[in-house]
């Protein structure tokens, strides 16, 4: 499937421990993970039941710009047309080009930008490469979003760089005053943008990963049992029911069992 500029396209875990993240991913998803070789920098590239899921690297003794050295991570890449037009538009609108732009063989181009608001996320210029397969199934990606105290600043930057169409949520919400808007009109959706004002400290914010479960309390106690922990929830949605895990290196992200969505109301 083609994604157009703006769209989720991608997404990978850079890990502290390699090992210990296969094992737990392996046991909480069923994931396989193949070897892209030597020259890939012994990149993996995940599946789940066959489907694409994103990437996975060994990090350890990396380091950021400033020397600080790399923490567990998952990043999400959006699509975009031509990756040297839209970091220069990125750069000249505040953004900070961390990871330069670099060839992935005949996959495609990508980049690493810390946005105005200091998340990270990624760019991916398509080549053989399309992106993840969407096909929702348990262990697949099935949802992103940008969670920020700086929301107007995102939405311009967002809207300005990536042409992303933010359209408010039409579900409603236990706080009225929760800001949410969603990348395209609810059908067509791929991804959110909130207002963490008051919601969550601000160095818990940034972007962050939906997987799909089958069941919340039961993967959250899995992921329990396989090291991992626990940090938020589980709650119930309009959405399905959600928790926020880390996995045993570190690693943030957020499991959802669409089938246990509960109506606002």
């Amino acid at each position: 499937m083609e994604r157009t500029t703006g769209t989720t396209t991608w997404v990978d875990l850079g890990t502290l421990d390699f090992a210990a993240a296969q094992r737990f991913y392996t046991e909480l998803f069923g994931w396989s993970f193949e070897d892209m070789g030597e020259d890939f920098g012994h990149y993996h590239l995940i599946r789940n039941q066959g489907g694409l899921v994103g990437g996975i690297m060994d990090i350890s003794g990396m380091t950021c710009p400033d020397g600080e050295p790399l923490a567990s991570e998952w990043g999400v890449f959006l699509a975009v047309d031509d990756a040297e037009a839209r970091a220069a538009t990125a750069e000249a609108h505040g953004a900070q080009l961390v990871m330069p732009i670099q060839d992935i063989g005949a996959s495609g181009r990508t980049a690493t930008l810390l946005d105005p608001t200091g998340a990270l996320i990624s760019i991916w210029q398509p080549g053989e490469l399309q992106g993840y397969d969407f096909t929702m199934a348990t262990g697949s990606p099935v949802w992103f979003e940008l969670m920020t105290h700086h929301f107007d600043q995102a939405s311009n930057f967002y809207t300005q760089v990536f042409d992303a169409n933010l359209v408010s949520m039409s579900e409603s919400m236990d706080d009225n005053d929760f800001r949410y808007v969603t990348n395209g009109p609810e059908n067509e959706a791929s991804w959110g943008l909130g207002d963490a004002t008051g919601v969550m400290p601000e160095e818990a914010a940034g972007w962050r990963i939906y997987l799909a479960v089958d069941s919340c309390d039961a993967a959250a106690q899995q992921v329990q049992e396989l090291g991992g922990r626990l940090l938020d929830g589980p709650v119930d949605s309009p959405f399905g029911r959600i928790a926020t895990v880390s996995d045993p290196t570190g690693a943030t992200f957020q499991i959802c069992a669409m089938s246990e969505a509960v109506p606002e109301g």
